[in-house]
């Protein structure tokens, strides 16, 4: 018998992000922005993201960066493991994937890789599995601060040819759109904190909204160069099935990492989730960045389906590891 509350309890039921995720794709595949609207679009989701990485500089509390730093014997292995392990991990999917799917599809399982975890629902499942909760989230936090300074330069060494080169013009839109905004964020940080925590609620629905829009300008260029006529079934379930692989992988080899180093279980649980997510809300205004929108949709379609995945499979995974807890 399902105890009540018991579906509350699963964050990829609930999520709001999945929503907002299917819905800026299905918008894409139906009603794409082309041209002139799709450079408009551009802009506002430029602005957007501005915006999101102003607010991140803004909650993420200094001391919070700090206190994670301190804690070297879990944060170093944590930063080697994101970057290092699923970075190399990516790039072995790409060659597979390279044999099946189209190549920008190939290269976004090493932009995946790349990625920095997500911050929110790796702290969820921490939490629902009986795990050190106050470390998944300053983990994560560091792990997308970095992200910002790593990911880029980092799929751009293992992407080669493929991934076009992070050229001046790139690193400029990086530093102007996600680094200046962090770092403005957190000088003001002192003077505002308190009411970004009291529109906590707000302030999500416009991460949200933001990473929708970034997702959907995206999507509307590969509609343009003929997603439709270059996927057919069987190649999204290639893809699906590619995904889910990497996905097992990451868990499996977290978890084993995490043991490896003898961290408390607690803290192992935190590992693991931290570890294994990837974070959709680095990945698609990064992919705006540094990808023109005839080529990002299918860059991050990957990712896309890696998001979801992580949510669905995660939360029964959390719930085994509370219940042999005990």
């Amino acid at each position: 018998m399902i105890k009540p509350g018991f579906l509350s309890r699963l964050p990829f039921l609930s999520d709001p992000m999945i929503s907002v995720l299917v819905i800026a794709t299905a918008l894409a595949l139906l009603l794409p922005a082309e041209g002139e609207t799709r450079s408009v679009a551009s802009i506002v989701s430029n602005a957007g993201i501005f915006v999101l990485f102003l607010l991140n500089g803004m909650r993420i509390r200094r001391s919070e960066i700090v206190r994670g730093l301190a804690n070297w014997r879990y944060f170093a292995p944590l930063l080697l493991f994101v970057f290092g392990v699923m970075a190399l991990a990516g790039l072995g999917f790409a060659a597979v994937a390279g044999k099946a799917l189209p190549p920008m599809v190939a290269l976004g399982f090493i932009y995946l890789g790349c990625l920095p975890s997500t911050v929110q629902s790796a702290t969820s499942y921490t939490s629902l599995a009986n795990g050190n909760v106050g470390l998944a989230v300053v983990g994560a936090a560091l792990i997308n601060i970095a992200g910002v300074f790593i990911s880029a330069p980092l799929f751009a060494l293992l992407g080669g040819s493929g991934a076009g080169g992070i050229g001046s013009e790139a690193i400029i839109r990086i530093g102007v759109i996600l680094v200046l905004p962090f770092v403005i964020g957190q000088v003001v940080q002192d003077r505002v904190i308190d009411r970004i925590v009291s529109h906590r609620a707000r302030i999500a629905w416009l991460d949200r909204a933001v990473i929708g829009i970034a997702v959907y300008v995206a999507f509307s260029g590969a509609v343009e160069q003929g997603l439709g006529r270059m996927f057919a079934a069987s190649d999204w379930a290639v893809l699906a099935a590619l995904v889910l692989s990497f996905l097992a992988l990451a868990l499996a080899a977290a978890w084993l990492t995490a043991g490896l180093l003898g961290l408390p279980r607690p803290d192992r649980i935190a590992f693991l989730f931290a570890g294994s997510q990837k974070s959709v809300a680095i990945g698609a205004p990064l992919a705006a960045i540094l990808f023109p929108p005839t080529a990002a949709g299918f860059v991050i379609a990957p990712l896309l389906i890696y998001h979801l995945a992580q949510l669905v499979l995660a939360a029964p995974l959390a719930m085994r590891l509370a219940h042999s807890a005990r």
